[in-house]
């Protein structure tokens, strides 16, 4: 695991405080995890994709039809963590909780619910589409 420099906390995610190359999948599910304890999955969603377009202009990350914001993988992120979580209980924290779940430490786990062609479409970064080869959990 990547030496932090910064705390991963809803508070440095929403200050921008937290490194780019420290900002990784694992720290977005960190963030992800937080708002999900504290608010509902539309919630959280809608939290966690304010604070992806803000944290992304503050480090200068252009949204283009091959980089940015991804629509599609940030609400079937949320989507999978809301569902483990519901599933087997959020642990005393992210740490903890993603201890108990490693797979979904698995960056390409999406791939269960998507072709790589439909989910890296310029389609799927710009709005949300249904997965074509297995329903998310609800």
């Amino acid at each position: 695991m990547l030496s932090r420099t910064v705390p991963i906390t809803i508070e440095s995610f929403e200050a921008c405080t937290i490194p780019r190359e420290e900002y990784d999948h694992r720290a977005h599910l960190t963030v992800a995890y937080s708002y999900l304890r504290a608010h509902s999955l539309k919630e959280a969603t809608a939290k966690m994709r304010v604070g992806i377009h803000r944290f992304n202009a503050a480090k200068g990350i252009e949204n283009t039809p091959t980089g940015g914001y991804h629509e599609t993988l940030t609400v079937a992120w949320m989507r999978v963590l809301h569902s483990a979580m519901a599933s087997y209980g959020p642990e005393t924290g992210p740490d903890e909780f993603l201890a108990q779940h490693p797979h979904l430490l698995c960056r390409t786990l999406l791939r269960v619910f998507y072709s790589r062609d439909r989910i890296m479409s310029a389609e799927a970064r710009a709005g949300w589409v249904e997965p074509d080869l297995a329903p998310l959990p609800e």
